[in-house]
């Protein structure tokens, strides 16, 4: 059984990377290193390139070499290169670069994170709470951001225990959550704010990160309560969950004034007060 792709930072260069609970380990998108290494244009082109010369000489860590889906640019579900901690050490000796050993210590330091997670969930939140910290967030709204991880945790969990099926059914369930509360679905949500690989939550203010945690809460208590048995009885609870904060969303609009849904993100925002204010 494997967690779901994820991202990972070295030296605010992301990679992705997946945990494979079977096997207790990471695997590292080799596109997204060979990027970082080379510092190349074109990463996918070096790669192909050195995968092929790499073979004609025999090595095995590329004849070993397997795929797994991670989320591409596209935010779509691709096959991707990837390699163990051990195989990507060996691929290292293979490129010329100067961030070839801080790049083995983040390695190394990568993989005893896990371990310490593992034994202790709570460091998880700890380290997402350091990286929001250092991408200029403040405690109020990381506080929220990691709630609302935990209350989509709760919500994935109820639709994986009804028998939906991760991906597809995934996406469109949360899209009928997000259109009724928000009134866009998540790829209009995303388009409104103008974005294009960034994570959608990571991109909310402290109010829309509250009524999504609202519709998605809701959702999962209502699923809960009516023990769906089919893919569209659970659809229509998604839209049900939505509804209830979208109603939410309308009272504050009409008692405030203004828009609830903004273009803005919370960082963007706190920076315009400080300014403000100085």
């Amino acid at each position: 059984m494997r967690q779901a792709d994820t991202i990972r930072l070295f030296n605010d260069a992301r990679i992705r990377v997946l945990w494979d609970d079977d096997q207790e380990k990471w695997y590292f998108a080799i596109v997204d290193v060979v990027a970082i290494l080379t510092e190349s244009v074109s990463p996918g082109s070096y790669w192909r390139k050195l995968k092929e010369r790499l073979k004609k000489e025999g090595n095995e860590t590329v004849t070993n070499c397997h795929t797994l889906k991670m989320r591409a640019a596209d935010d779509k579900m691709r096959q991707t290169d990837v390699a163990d901690t051990e195989e990507l050490l060996r691929l290292i000796q293979s490129i010329p670069s100067p961030n070839a050993e801080p790049f083995k210590m983040w390695l190394a330091k990568v993989g005893s994170e896990r371990i310490d997670e593992t034994q202790d969930p709570e460091l998880t939140f700890e380290r997402a709470m350091e990286t929001y910290l250092k991408k200029g967030y403040s405690k109020e709204w990381i506080n929220q951001r990691l709630k609302s991880i935990e209350v989509r945790k709760e919500l994935t969990d109820e639709w994986e225990n009804r028998g939906i099926r991760k991906g597809q059914e995934y996406a469109i369930l949360t899209d009928e959550i997000t259109k009724a509360w928000s009134g866009f679905t998540t790829k209009q949500y995303r388009n409104f704010k103008e974005l294009k690989k960034e994570n959608l939550r990571d991109h909310m203010t402290n109010l829309e990160l509250v009524l999504n945690m609202l519709a998605e809460a809701t959702t999962t208590e209502i699923s809960k309560e009516k023990k769906p048995k089919t893919y569209e009885q659970s659809r229509n609870i998604a839209w049900q969950g939505g509804t209830i904060a979208g109603n939410t969303r309308r009272e504050i609009e009409e008692k405030t004034g203004k828009k609830v849904v903004s273009k803005h993100n919370a960082k963007v925002l706190e920076e315009k007060n400080k300014e403000l204010d100085e």
